[in-house]
């Protein structure tokens, strides 16, 4: 098993991560399929990553022909039937029961070679192999968001991941320019467990009414953060940062110190997601 096995890659969800993974795939040279139900969620996801892109190439990091070559990598389809690939990299809704019947379903259309990887930030990875004939084939590939920025990627083994197959992905992370660490099963992995105290206790101080949103972040970023925890959950998106929040709340069975924030919950029922919806803690309408 090597990683030159892996030729084409399946990214499931044209969202934010979705996005920069398809990105950095088809800029390794790997043909990507980006599959999503809605296809404007396509379009506006090619539209990104041309934008990417050109960013690149103002930067001095990407050339034209690359942008060029990446962009032809890409082929976008919203019938999951036609997700036949070496890798499957799943990027959607941070919930069990939706991630297991994706899986089954793609184990049904794939060989039993297909490797099938989950970009979640929370979920145990054995949760989710569970339901599969093929659990050895299954494993985590957390990238950070942005995913074509971010070094970081966490290469997750559950309880039946095959050591071989850890060991590709890890390798495939290093063919895509990454940093990767191998971590545990265990909720919230290694970032996000580590993180979620920096969110969930900037949450508390606004809720107790010690600082504004403004003021927290200020302060953090003067002791050396490069973003404060609203901005932060604002670029990630503040309903993400809520789901996973939750999710590892309840994957401690309800330890306090991961409790999620009732301010939090009233952005995301509001529609306020941050800087994808042009509003969260902070205002990008203007």
């Amino acid at each position: 098993m090597t990683v030159d096995l892996i030729k084409k890659v399946g990214v499931i969800g044209a969202g934010t991560m979705g996005q920069g993974i398809a990105q950095i795939c088809a800029m390794a040279g790997l043909e990507v399929i980006l599959y999503d139900l809605n296809e404007a969620s396509l379009s506006v996801a090619v539209a990104q990553i041309e934008s990417n892109l050109y960013k690149g190439i103002e930067r001095g990091k990407v050339t034209a022909a690359q942008k060029d070559q990446t962009l032809s990598n890409i082929k976008v389809i919203n019938e999951l039937e036609l997700l036949q690939c070496d890798l499957v990299i799943e990027a959607i809704i941070e919930d069990l029961e939706v991630k297991r019947k994706l899986f089954l379903k793609l184990e049904a259309i794939n060989d039993k070679e297909t490797i099938f990887a989950s970009n979640t930030s929370s979920i145990p990875i054995t949760r989710i192999a569970a339901v599969l004939k093929f659990p050895e084939r299954f494993i985590g590939m957390h990238f950070f968001n942005p995913a074509h920025i971010m070094k970081l990627v966490e290469v997750i083994s559950g309880a039946s991941t095959n050591e071989e197959v850890a060991k590709m992905i890890y390798e495939l992370a290093l063919k895509l320019g990454k940093v990767p660490v191998m971590a545990k099963d265990a909720p919230g992995f290694i970032v996000n467990r580590v993180a979620r105290n920096y969110y969930v206790e900037g949450l508390k101080l606004l809720e107790e009414g010690v600082a504004d949103v403004n003021s927290i972040d200020s302060l953090l970023e003067a002791s050396g953060f490069k973003m404060g925890p609203f901005r932060l959950m604002d670029l990630i998106g503040v309903d993400t940062n809520f789901s996973v929040t939750t999710s590892m709340f309840n994957a401690f069975h309800q330890d306090p110190k991961f409790r999620p924030s009732r301010i939090q919950e009233q952005k995301v029922d509001a529609g306020y997601h941050g800087r994808k919806s042009g509003k969260g803690f902070y205002d990008y309408s203007s």
